[in-house]
């Protein structure tokens, strides 16, 4: 594996590490400044929000070279954020700097992985966006342990005078301008970013993400029903297994087995699936078995068991299905233009993190029952627009082998 893979690798584990520092004592720190829990949801969806609309905009001027700089200033949004957002101590002004990480931190994810297929073979971008999905979520368990084990450790308490959860976030907002200092020295440009054509300006690159194929179209609105089902799934999970009565320890044991299998996956089960020449069917088969297993999982009598036996197979499948997906919205790109293909699937991808928290309260609020079953019928709406793109996909390679 080339040096430069490598190296950008190791940019997913450690973003994945600081950026989850400040998840597990968030609930903590915003009950303690009495705002009510309904808060939770609209910070969630602000900061979506800002992930929506930067993602074409920071993969627009990526694709136009110099994505280190751009990642760099991105990262450095992402502190200020969540500086802002522990320390400003008025929840609507937390809003706008939810919303102002969102905004910065799409930088990094939008690029990075556009960076990581334009390094790569297009034999080897499934398996190495693969890599890259292991190593976030190694380090977003790592961080999630850090960041509770930094908030109630006495020690740490006392080594780092955290008299607030507030430090938290600060410790956090500095650790990440060293990432961004990491990223400014390590990161090696592609040919892509070097070349010195003449390149569209800004207005022309938006207006040609907003002509995209309709395949692709209906790919990525599949992805946005993908992704409520499957946020709706993580973030409720949580809530479920304290309303069954289970302790906080035991969530967090299912939580870092689920990070685990999900490495596990990463590295030797999608090299597996990345050999399939029809990933498309692949990508329908898996949400068609993920729908099954969520509509048995929550009616099963024994839960605990279930979940660490049944909903691994789950877990698997999502693993596999994020590198899949990425690899096939990739192959609409046109060389070059790897970053603003990549930013409008972030776009879609958050609008289902923003819908998914929305209208997951809303079923939830009514039934458990009805907000999982709600998540397996929109991995099945998912699949059928997968079969539409599968229509359209031979309409098309139909006509291009008319016109040679």
């Amino acid at each position: 594996m080339k040096k430069s893979i490598l190296i950008t690798i190791s940019f997913f584990l450690v973003q994945g590490i600081i950026h989850n520092l400040g998840h597990p004592v968030t609930p903590s720190f915003v009950r303690s400044l009495g705002i009510p829990d309904f808060m939770f949801g609209v910070f969630f969806a602000s900061m979506s929000f800002g992930l929506m609309i930067g993602g074409p905009i920071w993969g627009v001027l990526g694709d136009n070279g110099k994505k280190r700089n751009y990642i760099v200033i991105g990262l450095l949004m992402y502190s200020i954020g969540q500086f802002g957002f522990g320390y400003a101590g008025n929840q609507y002004i937390m809003v706008f700097f939810r919303f102002f990480s969102g905004l910065g931190v799409v930088a990094a994810a939008t690029l990075l992985i556009s960076h990581i297929i334009e390094i790569s073979e297009k034999k080897d971008r499934t398996k190495h966006l693969a890599y890259t999905a292991a190593a976030m979520t190694l380090g977003g368990s790592i961080g999630y342990y850090l960041g509770g084990f930094i908030g109630t450790n006495e020690v740490m308490v006392d080594l780092l005078n955290i008299t607030s959860y507030s430090k938290i976030f600060l410790i956090q907002a500095i650790l990440n301008v060293f990432y961004a200092a990491y990223i400014y020295f390590a990161f090696k440009d592609s040919k892509f970013d070097v070349q010195t054509v003449k390149r569209p300006n800004m207005l022309q690159s938006l207006k040609e993400v907003a002509h995209i194929r309709p395949s692709l179209l209906f790919f990525l609105i599949s992805l946005t029903f993908m992704t409520i089902g499957a946020i709706n799934l993580s973030k409720y999970m949580d809530v479920y297994f304290d309303e069954l009565g289970y302790t906080p320890l035991q969530l967090g044991t299912f939580v870092f087995t689920t990070g685990i299998v999900s490495v596990l996956t990463s590295i030797f089960i999608v090299p597996l699936f990345a050999r399939f020449k029809k990933q498309i069917f692949a990508i329908a088969i898996i949400q068609i078995l993920s729908a099954v297993i969520v509509l048995f999982v929550f009616r099963a009598s024994n839960f605990l068991l279930i979940v660490y036996t049944v909903y691994m197979i789950y877990v698997i499948f999502k693993a596999v299905y994020q590198p899949l997906e990425q690899n096939f919205i990739s192959l609409h790109a046109e060389e070059g233009k790897f970053g603003r293909v990549m930013g409008v699937r972030q776009s879609f991808l958050s609008i289902g993190m923003v819908i998914g928290p929305l209208l997951g309260g809303f079923l939830y609020e009514r039934s458990a029952l009805l907000l999982f079953d709600s998540s397996a019928l929109t991995f099945l709406i998912g699949v059928l627009l997968l079969g539409v793109v599968y229509v359209l996909e031979k309409k098309h390679q139909q006509k291009v082998n008319l016109s040679v």
